[in-house]
């Protein structure tokens, strides 16, 4: 019988392979021949790719990180923003919050402020669509912070273009109504027009139909609701703070984040604020790294 020796870089490149073998399947880089990796007992033995698998995957890591603290440091942020948990597998129910009820709710898109988790994340939504920066776009791209955007025409038609090159980034676009009017004081016709009218405009601009529609001023009522669902709508996402250039303002009497909390914010700049996109930008990332928040891809929990 021979006795097989392996090297001490091998043997590191085993336990890297035992401890990376999860993140490494799941990141789809595993292919050839693989190593057996042991789980717990009962489960199904895992297949860790090959070592060159795992360097490759690891030099990935080291180079995404390393972006990230260059992009960081490039737009004055005190700290590098932290990495969202992968998406969750089962998604959370998501139901009307208590008190933002109508009658009849079933079968109707659920107002909400908050995404059950207990993940410690946070959820930025921009709302309108008045302010066009390219150095906003830069910024998110460069520093690969997720956001989901809610459109009003009135303002987004100034520049189709511009929203398009945030939907080519990975941006979801969703439907913040044609011309932004206070709904409860509409009839059911005038707010299905407001709503799907803006349903058509997306879907003929950017090739989708949003599942994802904001009231203006976060105002609502029975047929605001149904009018959504008649168009295609599924949720009604509104907000737990909103963060502005300056300062934050918040709905919870604590006057604090909390995991799964959406935050509102708006498409402004220097006409409207004392400050930019990039200045709210970093007033936002700022606070919720601090804080050990990360910020996550509102979709990914719907």
């Amino acid at each position: 019988m021979r006795t097989v020796v392996q090297t001490d870089k091998n043997r590191a490149r085993c336990g890297v392979a035992a401890a990376l073998a999860v993140a490494a399947l799941a990141s789809g880089c595993a292919g050839g021949d693989a190593t057996e990796v042991r789980g717990a007992a009962g489960q199904q033995p895992l297949q860790a790719p090959p070592a060159r698998a795992l360097d490759a995957y690891a030099g990935k890591l080291r180079a995404a990180q390393a972006a990230r603290v260059a992009a960081a440091k490039r737009w004055k942020l005190q700290r590098v923003p932290l990495t969202a948990p992968p998406a969750p597998a089962v998604k959370p129910e998501i139901t009307a919050r208590a008190g933002f009820e109508v009658d009849g709710q079933e079968d109707l898109p659920p107002v909400f402020t908050t995404i059950p988790t207990k993940d410690k994340v946070v959820f930025l939504t921009i709302d309108d669509g008045a302010e066009k920066d390219p150095e906003f776009l830069r910024m998110m791209s460069e520093l690969g912070v997720p956001y989901t955007a809610f459109l009003s025409d009135y303002l987004a038609k100034e520049d189709y273009g511009y929203f398009k090159k945030m939907q080519s980034r990975g941006i979801t676009l969703n439907n913040h109504t044609l011309t932004h009017p206070y709904l409860p004081g509409l009839s059911y016709a005038e707010q299905r027009h407001e709503i799907c009218g803006m349903q058509d405009i997306m879907e003929k601009q950017y090739g989708k139909r949003p599942k994802l529609f904001r009231p203006p001023y976060g105002d609502y009522n029975h047929d605001t609701l149904r009018a959504a669902a008649s168009c295609g709508i599924r949720y009604a996402p509104i907000w737990d703070e909103e963060v502005f250039v300056d300062h934050w303002e918040y709905r919870e009497w604590d006057r604090s984040l909390h995991p799964g909390d959406i935050v509102l914010t708006h498409f402004r700049g220097k006409a409207d604020w004392n400050g930019t996109m990039r200045d709210m930008v970093r007033r936002f990332l700022d606070k919720v790294t601090a804080e050990g928040y990360a910020v996550a891809r509102l979709e990914d929990y719907l």
